[in-house]
């Protein structure tokens, strides 16, 4: 077996979860260590960024939170038995740092890091702790924050990493901004990774609202589900709008780089690409989100001066028509902005991950 340390990471089966996962997976294979990721079924199938060098190990998880009677009820017998099986495989090869991003399919492999007494952080990519991370919060060694302020438990200290952005996004890092004007300007509505229906109901009636001259100048691109993008384009088409509407765009970081402004849902990972990027936005939270947690993620480029937010009691397109003109009527307001969200981005997450993962090591018996 080889002598090279190990990094067992955790994580639930989602983009949000994985994405920050996979990015300290190559950063640690890079550095000479070995890679393994502790996920549930479900978790596996999301596994097909990771470097090939990665062992995938499915563990039993269960989700207490959702599901019928039955669901719930054995849940916490699938949950023992992955925790089980996650301390007989660190007995066969014992991790030198176990690292989770929450989820329940993380669930096993941190319980076991904590019984057995190794090293352990958790990465929260929210600015509220999911269930799993709120648990281990205070049995771990490190909590790293990828938004901040992050509410934590009282007596527990996070550190501010940031959320690790895509390679990507990286290279259009501090992108150059041409404010908006008098000349032909981009807006990119993006809700999540599948689209958003209250964005495809509301903000293309706004868009129809602006000044004739201004509706000339626009190019939108709209990421819609596929049930929602008949009716958004033909409302663009009948106001004489260039707009691109497709359910999945492949080139976001791109599109944002030529953007304007950007309308988005506050996805940690969208937070984390706006600043990197640096780009005036206007953040509509989901809702039904747990604890509200996409409030809380816009809340640092609110408050730093990058960002609108509105709440979607509040959505109308009457209030999002005139937050749409007062970006783009105001080019000087607009460039703050950007500087704003350069200024709270972090694009060195991975590394700030990377220097926890190697003082942790430290610690390793």
């Amino acid at each position: 077996m080889s002598t090279a340390p190990l990094l067992v990471i955790a994580a639930g089966g989602t983009g949000g979860h994985m994405f920050p996962a996979q990015a300290l997976a190559e950063a640690m294979l890079a550095r000479g260590w070995r890679v393994k990721l502790s996920t549930d079924a479900r978790g596996a199938r999301y596994t097909g960024g990771f470097p090939h060098t990665v062992e995938i190990e499915q563990v039993k998880s269960a989700t207490p939170a959702r599901g019928g009677i039955a669901g719930k009820l054995t849940a916490p017998f699938k949950l023992a038995s992955g925790v089980l099986s996650a301390m007989m495989g660190f007995r066969r090869d014992r991790p030198t740092v176990v690292v989770g991003f929450g989820g329940y399919p993380s669930f096993p492999a941190i319980s076991a890091a904590y019984l057995m007494r190794l090293p352990r952080a958790i990465h929260e990519q929210n600015g509220v702790l999911g269930r799993v991370n709120q648990a281990f919060a205070k049995r771990v060694d490190a909590v790293a924050c990828g938004t901040w302020p992050t509410a934590l438990p009282e007596g527990v200290d996070g550190i501010f990493t940031g959320n690790p952005v895509r390679r990507a996004v990286l290279d259009r890092e501090a992108a150059m901004y041409i404010p908006p004007g008098d000349y032909p300007m981009s807006i990119v509505v993006i809700g999540g990774s599948q689209g958003a229906r209250i964005l495809s109901d509301v903000v293309p009636n706004a868009i129809t609202q602006l000044p004739e001259a201004m509706k000339a100048n626009l190019r939108v691109s709209h990421q819609a589900r596929d049930e929602d993008a008949a009716t958004a384009m033909e409302i663009y088409a009948r106001a004489g709008i260039d707009a691109d509407v497709q359910p999945f765009f492949t080139d976001v970081p791109a599109r944002f780089a030529e953007a304007q402004l950007v309308i988005s849902r506050a996805g940690a990972s969208s937070v984390a690409d706006i600043s990197v990027i640096g780009r005036p936005s206007i953040l509509i939270p989901y809702a039904a989100a747990t604890a509200d947690h996409q409030t809380a993620n816009a809340r640092g480029l609110v408050e730093a001066g990058a960002a609108i937010m509105i709440p979607e009691s509040k959505l109308t397109a009457d209030s999002f028509a005139d937050s749409i003109e007062t970006v783009l009527t105001n080019p000087d307001g607009a460039l703050q902005m950007t500087l704003a969200a350069l200024s709270v981005s972090r694009p060195d997450a991975t590394e700030r991950l990377v220097e926890i993962v190697e003082t942790l090591a430290k610690k390793s018996p």
